[in-house]
């Protein structure tokens, strides 16, 4: 993972809020929250064999709910979210005439047609390739090249999930959704949720915890930070609409982004903007503002990352 170098992000132009870079569109439209289809329902004839075979798989030991037989097919739910660089879909993955199946989250980033590349500049900017042809692409935004940036784009998210998730299960500090495989610009994660329900976690931004509640979520975002900040990372596009609530826990999604505070030049702004962002977030929702100090909170944060 280090020897990646993840560059940050330009700021925006546009003048939105600070908490919705990445709100969900039912949530701009003021809609419910999606519900997923009868896990028992039976698959159409669109749906896939299991790609397990053909992908990179996530950390081992896998996890026992994750179906990894090649006999499964993989049943399309419906779309969860849509984003800037990707959309986010719903996946059963079932082995058929058994009981064995698991929801996924497949993040899907966007071909070269149809996705948005307005924010690339500033992230590739120190992602190297070997070829000079493909780097010559990427800056020149060719088809190809930009084809080359959607895969950077997964592969750099899979990779940082994968660290972090095997960091997580070792000091339990900081979770993140189980990166199951990646396949070209496809990645495919753990559907964070109640699946027997079919509901998934809200966002931090759709919570209303009270003040023990929203004390201990920040106790545990302060954790995760420090974890990030010792394996030399910044989110780099933090905000309370890419963490979610499960279960008491907060999950840290949408890391494609991630910053390498030591490699960066400007990575120590990137995790002061990160710090920022949330403890805005946590003070407008009553937490004490000495509690949530963002100056003291990044200098700790920097610390930890061995750069001051």
């Amino acid at each position: 993972m280090r020897d990646h170098d993840f560059p940050a992000q330009p700021r925006r132009g546009r003048g939105k809020s600070r908490f919705d870079d990445d709100e969900p569109d039912y949530l701009k439209r003021g809609r419910p929250a999606p519900t997923l289809a009868d896990p028992d329902a039976e698959p159409d004839a669109e749906d896939r064999w299991s790609s397990w075979d053909q992908a990179v798989h996530g950390p081992e030991p896998h996890p026992a709910w994750l179906v990894t037989e090649l006999a499964a097919r993989d049943t399309e739910l419906g779309m969860l979210k849509t984003g800037k660089e990707a959309d986010v879909h719903l996946v059963r993955r079932a082995v058929p005439d058994t009981d064995r199946g698991c929801l996924l989250a497949v993040k899907r980033y966007r071909d070269a047609q149809h996705r948005l590349f307005h924010r690339d500049a500033g992230y590739l900017e120190g992602r190297r390739v070997r070829r000079s042809r493909e780097m010559r692409a990427m800056a020149g935004r060719t088809a190809f090249g930009r084809q080359m940036i959607a895969g950077q784009w997964a592969a750099a998210e899979f990779a940082a999930l994968s660290r972090l998730w095997e960091i997580g299960a070792a000091s339990g500090r900081i979770a993140v959704p189980y990166p199951v495989q990646l396949l070209g610009t496809e990645l495919m994660l753990e559907f964070v949720g109640d699946a027997e329900a079919g509901e998934a976690a809200p966002r931090l931004a759709q919570v209303r915890p009270d003040d023990d509640e929203l004390r201990d979520l920040w106790s545990q975002l302060v954790d995760a930070l420090v974890v990030l900040a010792r394996a030399g990372y910044a989110h780099g596009d933090l905000s309370p609409y890419n963490l979610l609530v499960h279960a008491g826990r907060l999950v840290m999604i949408d890391l494609p982004q991630v910053v390498d505070v030591v490699a960066n030049p400007q990575g120590a702004e990137f995790l002061a903007r990160d710090v920022r962002v949330v403890a805005a977030w946590f003070t407008a929702r009553g937490l004490p503002a000495a509690d949530t100090d963002p100056a003291a909170l990044t200098e700790a944060l920097l610390r930890e990352a061995g750069i001051r």
